[in-house]
């Protein structure tokens, strides 16, 4: 390991920028956050400025980082009673459930437990000010991180955002005023938070407590400009998007979207699955250093909310919520406040199965991508999943199919721009979604053994039951 790594050389030109900004927060960085062709944020390196050996390690995908492990440790591992989990790491209690009072599950993507807790800080007196992500008015970009100290202002955030953001401005106005305040955040800004905070420690003494949020990946603005054209509005014109719609007497995952363009009174709403790019698992504009990523639930924040996406909770399309607790102060408050909840304590367990697929691409399925970068001898980051190849033949090709689709939309969407046709992209990018749809049909052999293999068992109950 190198003494000094230079962002520009190894993160940055690989593509491995998530554009959180940490690195620009640093008195005397040379780095400033911009968005890029393709609508994400990305660190800008000045050409003559010389860069602070300590940058590097600030960054949550540098080869000189520390690793969530380490992070959560120093946070979580001296405290008692906690526990330790490869998908979870440290917890303390880990429950399903939403809020039973006010209208924080109507509002909220999924149980309203996020805008509830930070709701609550702030009431409470454990925060002055909750620092998330809001829509906003009049601007070239539709949300970007703000700084809420009231109730309404904390409502303005209740929803998830599917759309690039970066925190340099935000961070820099926590420096200049005093407080105690509240981070929400996915796993990687949380973790770049922490890294931060080492060298710049009022970061520290104020950011008092962080909120992750489990994420499947960051995703550039083109997702959203994609449902607005397929909607009829063009991406110029795109003026408002909420992802996150509860459609009546529907199960919680048949959500809808709700999109308005420039001089349009009203939203328009359609269901999601009638979007083109609605399937995650696709996904399309996502960001590259996505891919690259282990933490599924904000291992280094102290409480992670999430969506329960488990039987026994999908049915009620009001939402419900998955927790993890691993700070004691905020186990406490739900625990106080418990009348205003309605919360079944989970297992460890049912919290992954609740996120199985997020795990498998970022365990699983990262580990057969450091392989392939290794093989090529490509630069990557060091991760705590190994490099291996040890899957089957079925799933490295459902592996390998996912890392194209990348380019292929980007390039479908620039075509698009050029033709000036929504219907260029849907023409280009269908074929490549079904080549790799089709990935996931196994052989018709081995469908009718299972399928015969099923029979059985049904038939062996019936007769064990008699």
């Amino acid at each position: 390991m190198r003494d000094h790594v230079q962002l520009s050389d190894s993160v940055i030109s690989n593509g491995y920028c998530i554009g959180c900004g940490a690195c620009a927060v640093i008195k005397g960085s040379p780095y400033e956050i911009s968005f890029d062709a393709e609508g994400k944020y990305q660190a800008i390196k000045g050409d003559s400025e010389p860069e602070s050996p300590l940058i590097a390690s600030m960054c949550p995908f540098s080869e000189v980082s520390h690793n969530e492990d380490t992070i959560s440790k120093r946070l979580f591992g001296n405290i008692e009673g906690i526990q330790h989990d490869q998908y979870l790491g440290y917890h303390l209690d880990t429950y399903a459930g939403s809020v039973a009072t006010g209208t924080y599950r109507e509002i909220g993507t999924s149980g309203g437990l996020g805008t509830w807790l930070a709701t609550k800080m702030l009431d409470e007196g454990l925060v002055d000010r909750v620092i998330h992500v809001r829509p906003v008015d009049n601007s070239d970009t539709l949300f970007r991180y703000e700084i809420s100290s009231t109730r309404e202002e904390v409502s303005q955030g209740s929803k998830s955002r599917y759309y690039p953001v970066e925190m340099s401005r935000v961070l820099q106005q926590v420096i200049e005023t005093p407080g105690r305040y509240l981070l929400v955040g996915v796993p990687c800004f949380i973790k770049a938070f922490h890294l931060l905070s080492e060298h710049v420690p009022i970061l520290k003494e104020r950011i008092v407590f962080a909120l992750g949020l489990v994420c499947g990946h960051l995703k550039t603005d083109r997702f959203a400009k994609v449902i607005g054209w397929q909607m009829g509005i063009h991406p110029s014109q795109l003026e408002s998007i909420d992802f996150r719609i509860k459609l009546p007497d529907a199960t919680a995952s048949s959500y809808g979207v709700a999109i308005k363009g420039v001089g349009q009174a009203e939203d328009t709403i359609v269901p999601m699955k009638d979007i083109l790019v609605r399937n995650w698992g696709h996904g399309l504009f996502r960001y590259e250093a996505c891919d690259y990523c282990d933490d599924v639930l904000a291992e280094t924040a102290d409480i992670t909310i999430g969506d329960a996406w488990l039987p026994e909770y999908v049915s009620d399309g009001k939402g419900t919520n998955i927790i993890v607790v691993r700070n004691p102060e905020i186990g406490d408050l739900i625990k106080r406040n418990a009348s205003e909840l309605a919360l079944d304590a989970i297992s460890a367990e049912r919290v992954y199965q609740s996120q199985a697929g997020g795990f498998r691409h970022r365990r699983e399925g990262l580990s057969y991508r450091l392989f392939l970068k290794d093989k090529e001898q490509q630069w990557r980051p060091v991760k705590r999943v190994e490099p291996s190849d040890s899957l089957s033949k079925r799933r490295r090709r459902i592996y390998e199919g996912r890392i194209p689709l990348l380019k292929k939309a980007n390039e479908a969407f620039d075509n698009a721009l050029v033709s000036n046709e929504f219907s260029t992209f849907e023409e280009e990018i269908q074929p490549a979604l079904d080549a790799y749809d089709r990935l996931y049909k196994r052989p018709f052999v081995i469908r009718a053994v299972l399928s015969i293999l099923r029979r059985v068992k049904i038939f062996m109950k019936k007769i064990l039951k008699r």
